[in-house]
């Protein structure tokens, strides 16, 4: 068991756990938009091995009236739809924690010396003639039962949650498992339901964010090939095609993937890719490519733990110095991290405009963790809008692709104009797209693209280039980036002293004067990261010469959880 004490006071958290087919991840997103209909403010995560069937699965969701940032591993509740999770989850749970068991497994764990609910998911589901798969569902009345939910309540919150599913099957299973805990006599918990929650919002991921960001933006096409962590993005935005007009290519490889949609930028239409870190290292060519033809796109990378193929399904923030130097020879380029779902809608739309306007490659970087954990958020869709950039309308004129202008962005027009002819080359070129050698003609179109970055750092001024919570005053200063937010927003609430935390979501270009402000006058800096060799605080070294000596760095290819962080930077303070 473990203590309760050490959680932030007022969130719970379940987890359901069993093996690869049994149907935990969608448990767990349909527990978390259980409480979501009920008003509560939910994180859910989702742990699993590269494997199709078997292994150790599971989803784990923290919930409060209040925002909860991340997932916490102490266990208020779990459902185990095999003894294995019992086993493997036991040292987490709290005192006085509920444990539903799947009754066909009691016998393997009634020993362990905790409390077991005894519940028969897989004898429901056939009584019902319903797939196996579909067996937590009993656990989700269950559960409902313990929250004090009036059955036919519940029966309408699991009627909505189960729409596109077969809500008549599932909501059946529902009543049975309520039923079932009931006759058992579980005792039901006093809970703070919310009673006035106001608009309720969305439980989403960071892919999807990323996806509807795009969208906002004016999003035309979309090109990606099926790599974990990034896949359902293209998934998502494949259902979107037909309602939104949106073009939706899964070409044969990753290298394929950029060189299509360069192909479709090129043609004038606002083009996005989605991969994985490995997919991307495929890219590099025609990453260069992008830079030196001066196409629009904007790719999202989800990392996944290195190097190679790694662990497949698990996260980290390994390849941040990788993005900022990818592609071959010096070229700009836009580099911004989210950290939350909020921030992968925003970075994504943003993402998208601004290699419109500059006419360069913008990425944004995830990682699995942010890409598939699930948040209660209301996102403001109609905040973003397409920014298409400096259009060339020439009228009788030679039209000259290259221009070389005082801001470094020549006029863009596309193939099927009129009188327009339209170059893209990947050699070092003159203002009309030729080839060129010349030592003077090299000079100057590198300058010329590299004046786009005084236009970027202008922007600075309206775009969150870095953001700041906590204690302004403090001399004690924590920097992070990516998805390692969440987790430092609820282990800021277990710190021994105030802390100001400094979050950086643009990686490049680096807004080196806002990060000097916000650590001038520290008395502790602390870098935490998940990665092993602290390469943000190489970065920022890199930008500003200050060396940051605090390290808490995570390279197991788990997230932080919220009280190991605290435990770990409260070491330092």
């Amino acid at each position: 068991m473990t203590d309760s004490n050490t959680t932030s006071n007022g969130i719970k958290t379940i987890a359901i756990g069993g093996a690869a087919g049994d149907g935990a991840r969608e448990a767990g997103i349909n527990f978390s938009e259980l409480l979501n209909e009920l008003g509560y403010k939910t994180f859910s995560s989702f742990d699993y091995p590269s494997l199709i069937r078997g292994g150790h699965n599971f989803a784990r969701i923290s919930y409060s009236i209040e925002p909860v940032y991340a997932d916490y591993k102490e266990l208020d509740v779990l459902v185990a739809v095999n003894a294995e999770s019992v086993l493997v989850h036991q040292h987490s749970l709290k005192e006085g924690a509920r444990v539903f068991v799947e009754e066909a497994y009691l016998s393997e764990v009634k020993d362990l010396g905790i409390d077991l609910i005894p519940l028969p998911m897989k004898k429901i589901a056939e009584e019902l003639k319903a797939p196996q798969v579909a067996r937590t569902s009993s656990a989700f009345g269950a559960y409902g039962y313990t929250l004090g939910i009036p059955l036919n309540q519940l029966k309408m919150l699991a009627d909505k949650v189960y729409a596109n599913v077969g809500s008549e099957m599932n909501v059946a299973l529902v009543e049975k498992g309520y039923n079932h805990v009931k006759k058992l006599g579980v005792p039901q918990d006093v809970c703070d339901i919310p009673t006035e929650h106001g608009e309720i919002g969305e439980v989403m991921d960071g892919n999807k964010a990323i996806a509807k960001g795009f969208l906002a933006a004016g999003l035309e096409a979309y090109v990606g090939y099926p790599m974990t962590p990034s896949t359902s993005t293209l998934q998502f935005l494949a259902k979107m095609a037909k309602k939104t007009g949106l073009k939706v290519v899964h070409p044969e490889d990753e290298i394929a993937v950029l060189n299509m949609a360069l192909g479709m930028s090129y043609a004038g239409k606002r083009t996005a890719v989605g991969t994985a870190n490995g997919g991307f290292a495929l890219m590099q060519e025609t990453f260069s490519l992008a830079g030196v033809s001066e196409i629009p796109i904007a790719i999202m990378v989800a990392m996944r733990m290195g190097p190679a193929t790694g662990v497949a399904t698990h996260t980290s923030q390994g390849d941040l110095q990788f993005i900022l130097h990818a592609g071959h020879g010096e070229f700009p380029r836009l580099v911004i991290a989210p950290g939350d779902v909020e921030e992968c809608f925003e970075c994504a739309a943003d993402a998208l405009n601004l290699a419109w306007k500059y006419q360069l490659p913008a990425v944004i970087l995830s990682d699995k963790h942010l890409s598939e954990s699930y948040k209660s958020v209301t996102l403001d869709t109609k905040s973003k809008g397409p920014d298409f950039g400096k259009r060339a309308v020439p009228v009788g004129s030679h039209y000259v692709r290259y221009k070389i202008t005082e801001d470094g962005i020549s006029p863009l027009a596309f193939p099927g104009k009129a009188n327009v002819v339209v170059k893209a080359t990947s050699y070092e070129h003159n203002e009309e797209g030729e080839a060129v050698e010349d030592k003077a003609d090299v000079q100057t179109m590198q300058d010329k693209r590299f004046r786009k970055l005084n236009g970027l750092y202008q922007d600075f001024a309206w775009f969150p280039t870095v953001k700041t919570y906590g204690d302004e005053w403090s001399d004690v200063v924590i920097v992070f980036w990516g998805s390692t937010k969440g987790a430092m927003l609820e282990a800021r609430k277990q710190l021994k002293s105030p802390a100001k935390l400094v979050q950086v979501l643009w990686m490049e270009p680096f807004d080196a004067d806002r990060i000097k402000a916000e650590l001038s006058g520290a008395r502790v800096i602390i870098d935490v990261e998940a990665n092993h060799t602290a390469q943000l605080a190489a970065l920022i070294r890199e930008k500003t010469s200050i060396e940051i000596h605090n390290k808490v760095l995570k390279y197991d290819a788990q997230p932080f959880t919220p009280t190991q962080l605290a435990e770990e930077i409260n070491k330092f303070i």
